[in-house]
């Protein structure tokens, strides 16, 4: 051996002597909690940057500070109960369950439970909204942003041997069980239950309680013992995330507190503002904690090398170093040398084949995106196909619709419009999509609904359905401008309304908001009777809204009603009078008939609005279990109350003026005609939209009236005349509402 092989083995085995100091240090366990801080509560684990006393825990959130009381585990001061942390994101907790028991004469009581964590969002990946039941709808309210969200499900037993259908199925189907993802982001939920039906006993055994609650998904299914099994249960167990801050990684990067430690990177949390830490790979360990992660010695796991090499624990990675006259052939394997010269010999084809190798994978990578890019292409193409685009270019390019005001937008075009679908352009999320504000070349304002369902294939009725939509021209109808077919599930661009909806307008005084005036209210309601008689029979053919609410009413500037949202729409052929469907729609606005029958008719339609009626008389929200049990449902207590001859009671105090009592009860006698249990009973969205003009024609006149009267008392009042003689000034003291 030469003095040159002697020097370059000698470093070999410095080298090698170094990484195994290094790698005994790193199999010293590495305590998860800070130094002198406890690691467990009970059988709980509580990693850094979580910890039980102040100074154990990150300083940077109070969330991170949790409450250890008799070995349990709770969230800071709070009754509930933590049972594991993991360090990808994950809290597991045990959350209550909302029930409502009730007696045979339909007298009972219920519970709402609520989960108030504003640092913490219901993991949308690992839960389920469930409601168990008979004749059972169930709901979950909370917040995503700034925004109010509210869904739920109806779950019935029907007429049928309950105790033999759940024998065979154990899915929450809608029989006796019903089951609803969770919203992405949500926040501060709350749960609540009831019946509609309450006293009516199904199968051999009455179910005299129905229950509603947010699960871990696999850790409740449903059977014939459910109803016997929650009866006893007061807690199921769920899954929160939980992250650092509300910065991007490259923003907290900047920061000195700074969470994530020694070879860890960082990674975004949950589709949402915020991150969480990464141990490296070939690292493991708490990322959070300031000694970081420790290198995993991987040599010590299995055996890696071949029995010619020794195996050499690296910082994150490992290697294979041959013994004395054998070289690596890869990172495992290594050969007998034919001589010392051998390797210097290899060293030319070496050099050609890695030169050729390279050539060879660059060529592969350009042919490789050239194929990919054809791929998209023809996905491209084939979602635009199996959507209806042909039929509707066609129908396009036929005249019949001016190409002005309808577009086929490309998917790239409305993803630079929403910064691809960026959470911050998040108008409003419904049941049936998200709505994002989009910024097209132009600088025109619109906005585009993006479906939550996706489909294998749209049929040719939904392309129709899109024709339909886009030959409607109404004032009171939010226009749709055109859509994309380019992806699995197409693309809704509508023109962007600025004002809010009717719902924020009612129920958000002192938030924005200011009170709407008895005029402006009767204005809003006579447009959207106007634009829903439209829609059933002013069209070619009738379509049934199916979910009316003040949500679905927007307003811009003036005040303009806009109906929108026909995601749940439906079309009704000329020769039907009705459609046996899914029941779906917002709780407190479907009509019971439908609930219960399946049958959706115009008159289903009617049923809702009276609800929005009801609404702008009272003030009050449709559904509140924080009102008395009698007063929960406004469609119920408003038709009792007007029974009872208690309307002056009930009318939101910010319109009770002087003169407008038989205007009051004009409206309130149509709005209990609208909210008719049989349909039958109800009239037509045609006859609603006329009798409300006349009422709004009186008020209109009276005014004009008035103004008259003073004009003759002041002599240097010049006024003028409006060119709407329905319009109504809101440049004056309206102008603020």
């Amino acid at each position: 051996m030469n003095s040159k092989q002697f020097l370059i083995h000698l470093i070999s085995i410095l080298l090698s002597i170094a990484f195994a100091a290094k790698a005994t240090i790193a199999v010293e366990s590495q305590p998860i909690s800070l130094p002198g801080c406890p690691g467990h509560c009970g059988e709980v684990e509580v990693p850094y940057p979580f910890g039980i006393t102040q100074d154990c825990s990150l300083p940077v959130s109070s969330k991170f500070y949790l409450n250890c009381t008799q070995s349990s585990l709770f969230l800071n001061s709070s009754n509930i109960q933590i049972t594991n942390i993991t360090l990808d994101g994950e809290l597991s907790i045990k959350t209550f369950i909302g029930r409502a028991c009730y007696a045979k004469n339909g007298v009972g009581e219920a519970n709402r439970p609520w989960l108030s964590l504003a640092n913490y969002k219901v993991s949308s990946d690992r839960n389920k909204f469930t409601v168990v039941g008979c004749n059972t709808f169930g709901g979950i309210e909370g917040y995503r942003g700034k925004t109010q969200y509210n869904t739920g499900c109806v779950s019935t037993c029907d007429d049928m041997d309950f105790d033999s259908f759940t024998s065979n199925n154990q899915s929450c189907s809608g029989v006796g069980c019903c089951q609803i993802p969770i919203p992405n982001g949500i926040r501060n939920i709350t749960v609540y239950v009831d019946r509609y039906i309450k006293d009516r006993p199904f199968g051999n055994d009455s179910k005299p309680c129905s229950y509603a609650f947010v699960v871990e998904q696999g850790k409740f299914k449903f059977s014939k013992n459910s109803f016997k099994e929650l009866n006893g249960t007061e807690k199921l167990p769920l899954v929160l995330n939980w992250k650092i801050g509300n910065e991007s990684c490259d923003e907290a990067k900047k920061r000195d507190n700074f969470a994530c430690k020694g070879n860890a990177t960082c990674v975004g949390a949950n589709d949402s503002p915020g991150y969480l830490c990464q141990c490296l790979p070939g690292y493991e360990g708490n990322p959070y904690h300031p000694d970081g992660c420790q290198d995993i010695d991987e040599c010590k796991s299995k055996s890696r090398c071949d029995k010619n090499s020794r195996c050499k624990n690296l910082p994150g990675d490992w290697a294979c170093v041959c013994r004395e006259g054998y070289y690596n052939t890869n990172k495992t394997d290594c050969s007998k040398s034919v001589s010392n010269n051998q390797p210097v010999k290899l060293v030319l084809p070496i050099c050609i084949a890695v030169g050729v190798s390279i050539s060879l994978l660059i060529a592969i990578l350009l042919v490789y995106w050239g194929m990919k890019k054809r791929k998209m292409l023809k996905l491209k193409e084939k979602f635009f196909e199996q959507n209806g685009g042909l039929m509707l270019q066609q129908h396009l390019s036929s005249g019949s619709q001016s190409q002005e005001t309808t577009k086929i937008f490309s998917a790239e075009e409305l993803k630079r419009a929403t910064d691809n679908f960026h959470e911050s352009r998040v108008l409003g999320e419904g049941g049936y999509g998200i709505v994002y504000k989009g910024i097209l070349p132009d600088n025109k304002v619109v906005a585009i609904k993006k479906s939550k369902f996706g489909a294998e294939k749209c049929n040719e009725q939904f392309i129709n359905e899109v024709i339909l939509l886009l030959q409607i021209n109404h004032r009171n109808v939010v226009k749709l401008l055109g859509c994309c077919l380019e992806t699995v599930v197409p693309l809704l661009v509508y023109e962007y309304i600025d004002n809010g909806t009717l719902f924020e307008h009612i129920h958000n005084k002192g938030q924005g908001r200011s009170p709407l005036s008895w005029e402006l209210r009767l204005k809003i309601a006579t447009e959207a009777a106007s634009a829903l008689a439209y829609l059933h029979s002013a069209t070619s053919t009738p379509i049934i809204h199916r979910d009316v609410k003040t949500g679905n009413i927007l307003l811009d500037k003036k005040y303009t009603a806009k109906v929108s949202d026909f995601g749940a729409s439906r079309l009704i052929p000329l020769d039907q009078n009705l459609l046996t469907t899914v029941v779906q729609g917002t709780f407190g606005y479907l009509d019971p008939e439908y609930m219960h029958s399946s049958h959706l008719t115009e008159k289903s339609d009617v049923y809702s609005f009276g609800v929005v009626l009801a609404e702008l008389l009272t003030g009050r929200k449709v559904m509140s279990f924080d009102r008395p049990e009698n007063e929960r449902n406004l469609a119920s207590f408003f038709v009792s109350s007007m029974k009872e001859d208690r309307l002056l009671e009930i009318l939101d105090n910010d319109i009770i003026t002087e003169g407008n009592t038989v205007a009051f009860k004009n409206i309130a006698s149509l709005t209990k005609r609208c909210l008719g249990i049989k349909s039958d009973e109800r009239p037509s969205m045609k006859e609603v939209a006329m009798e409300l003009e006349g009422q709004r024609a009186m008020a209109m006149q009276q005014l004009e009236q008035g103004v008259h009267m003073v004009s003759q008392k002041t002599e240097n009042l010049h006024t003028k005349e409006p060119s709407d003689p329905y319009a109504i000034d809101i440049s004056g003291p309206l102008s603020s509402q």
